[in-house]
């Protein structure tokens, strides 16, 4: 089993296994999502990633301790990676370095679309001279601003404006984006290459997933 950390507080259980479902779908691995407590707008600043960091530490441990065999923090701005490494034995994924390698491999000029305004810095590090430019969707400063028919036009909005100022791939730095289904938006109405971040969590997961279950190790 993957289990798959949410930074965003919910009792819905809809939106709570959506990251996972859709990695299941996409890969077809089996996908335990939980959530922290106590933050029903996620992480968006400095502030809340600093009282997510426990939470995430200690749900990572509780997920292996249930027996999953990899862990996934679907969260852009990969809070608590190094924290949560140095506390279990198993691998971590970060929903923002996985997207980050992803556009990598292709190569070409990048827009970041995320909800605070600066790139985060795990992100910001990896992309490198291939980052033209970066975008918050007027209005949006959480998670749940997303959710919103307002937030989803803004957010569209925001896209168009990414490419009209050269960006090649749209990178999301929210799984949030994920949560509003997005990517396949953006590909249908812009015809533009999207690299969503809960898919690039999963296809990194998946195959290391696959390797441990089928007995083989990850260095």
């Amino acid at each position: 089993m993957i289990g798959l950390i949410r930074v965003l507080t919910t009792t819905n259980e809809e939106v709570l296994e959506q990251h996972g479902s859709m990695i299941t779908s996409l890969y077809g691995v089996p996908v335990i999502s939980k959530c922290i407590p106590d933050q029903p707008l996620g992480i968006f600043n400095e502030e809340t990633e600093e009282l997510a960091i426990p939470k995430i530490v200690a749900l990572g441990q509780a997920l292996e301790a249930e027996g999953c065999k990899l862990l996934i923090i679907s969260c852009a701005a990969d809070p608590a990676i190094k924290q949560l490494r140095a506390n279990v034995s198993i691998p971590v994924i970060g929903a923002g370095s996985a997207a980050s390698h992803m556009a990598l491999s292709i190569g070409k000029k990048v827009g970041v679309m995320g909800i605070t305004e600066d790139v985060p810095i795990a992100m910001k590090q990896l992309l490198g001279d291939l980052l033209v430019t970066s975008i918050r969707p007027e209005g949006v400063t959480n998670t749940t601003d997303l959710m919103t028919p307002a937030g989803r036009d803004k957010a569209i909005e925001a896209a168009r404006s990414l490419m009209e100022q050269g960006t090649e791939v749209i990178v999301f730095a929210c799984t949030g984006f994920s949560t509003i289904s997005l990517a396949d938006v953006l590909r249908k109405e812009l015809n533009v290459l999207v690299i969503d971040a809960v898919e690039a969590q999963g296809l990194f997961a998946s195959t290391f997933y696959k390797q441990l279950n089928s007995g083989q190790t990850v260095g």
